[in-house]
């Protein structure tokens, strides 16, 4: 279960990625009815580190409060990919996935990971910039540079940046359902899933409504999913020609409508398949598939698996 969290910090860490493992899990938001994790932020150089920002981090935790974290988060930081790491930290991650804890890395902190030989034999995601040194210093990984994160559970690493925040939720979808993850995105104000891989360039992840913006189509897409549209007819309610809709389009969100769409319709089919026990037909409808067969293309091909396995899988053999 996903209830205890950490983030074990070194001199150097970048606040944006400290920031995005505690907006993620250390907000107390039962006011909304959702998890309230039991979270620390741990220093592995003393009781102080310094933050590439030019300002110092001071924590009550050291190394032992990372024995009882069920998710150990590893945000990135400047000088991470050049140097050393206090052996007491690696040992303290091996550890933890031994006993059979999870650990998660943002933008950098992938380094951290492979020093410590968690990566070994794997696959794993690290910022596009970086990707070519973490092949060259640790021959025996395989980098996938152009996609957001990568789950080799128990090690889950992520790209730069924003894509910790992907990397974070897709854990939270992972362990604690879509209905939670889609919760806590949307207090963020971000989205629970994002298409494409980090070669894109991602203007802002969730546009805010405007003239110019695609946000005013993107819930009524999301409230339309079981309707047939086409990009003519999203542009026209966006008051934009189909060229200039496509582009801002793939600019506001990294994907193209078509696959936005489909993403979201896979989307709500594993929550009907989790939540409901309407047959796979009655679901392929309202999640605008159509029939039984069309879901189940597009679900393994997203998901890798069938929806008949992904609802056992969530609800028990008898739930199929």
């Amino acid at each position: 279960m996903l209830r205890n969290v950490a983030a074990v910090l070194l001199d150097g860490v970048n606040p944006f990625e400290l920031g995005v493992v505690c907006e993620v899990f250390g907000i107390d938001r039962s006011d909304d009815g959702l998890p309230v994790y039991d979270f620390a932020v741990v220093s592995a150089e003393g009781a102080s580190v310094r933050a590439s920002a030019g300002f110092t981090l001071q924590t009550e935790h050291g190394l032992d409060r990372l024995d009882a974290a069920d998710l150990i988060t590893v945000p990135a930081g400047a000088s991470y990919t050049s140097r050393e790491f206090p052996p007491e930290m690696l040992d303290a991650l091996r550890r933890a996935v031994d006993r059979g804890a999870r650990v998660l890395s943002v933008c950098s902190g992938a380094f951290v990971l492979a020093a410590a030989g968690l990566l070994e034999g794997r696959r794993a995601a690290v910022h596009w910039k970086h990707a070519e040194e973490l092949s060259r210093r640790y021959p025996h990984l395989t980098v996938e540079p152009d996609v957001l994160y990568v789950d080799e559970d128990p090690v889950i690493t992520s790209a730069g940046t924003a894509a910790g925040i992907d990397a974070c939720l897709h854990l939270v979808r992972k362990e604690q359902g879509p209905e939670v993850a889609n919760r806590i995105a949307r207090r963020m104000v971000v989205p629970p899933h994002r298409d494409g891989g980090q070669a894109q360039y991602i203007e802002r992840p969730l546009p805010e409504p405007g003239g110019d913006s695609v946000a005013g189509v993107l819930v009524w897409m999301e409230q339309h999913l079981d309707e047939e549209v086409t990009v003519e007819q999203l542009a026209a309610r966006a008051l934009m020609s189909p060229r200039t809709f496509a582009r801002r389009f793939q600019q506001e969100t990294g994907t193209t409508p078509y696959r936005w769409i489909l993403r979201q319709r896979v989307l709500l089919a594993q929550h009907l398949l989790e939540r409901t026990d309407e047959t796979v037909d009655a679901i392929a409808g309202r999640a605008g598939f159509g029939n039984a067969a069309a879901l189940r293309h597009h679900f393994v091909r997203a998901v890798g698996t069938t929806p008949q396995s992904y609802r056992r899988a969530f609800r028990g053999p008898e739930a199929a």
